[in-house]
């Protein structure tokens, strides 16, 4: 499951930068190493949003930098029930 998790993430994330699936690391930031800007990871937070049917809280969004903080994300959403 979490395997196919990542790949879902990456070809999420690449279909809405348009950097290719195999240049996406899980640890990239964003801002940093992707020149995201931040509409772009604005896009990403919303079809992650929309793809898995939950919601994130403005507060938890500037945390979201980059595909593993968004695994760490659904695991705790997992957890919680939420």
């Amino acid at each position: 499951m979490a395997d196919k998790l990542v790949e879902e993430l990456k070809q999420l994330v690449s279909d809405i930068t348009e950097v290719p699936v195999e240049e996406l690391d899980t640890d990239a930031d964003f801002f940093k190493d992707l020149n995201i800007d931040s509409l772009k990871a604005i896009e990403i937070v919303a079809a992650f949003e929309k793809k898995y049917r939950v919601i994130i809280p403005e507060q938890d969004i500037p945390k979201i930098r980059n595909i593993r903080k968004i695994i760490e994300y659904t695991k705790s959403i997992k957890k919680t029930g939420a």
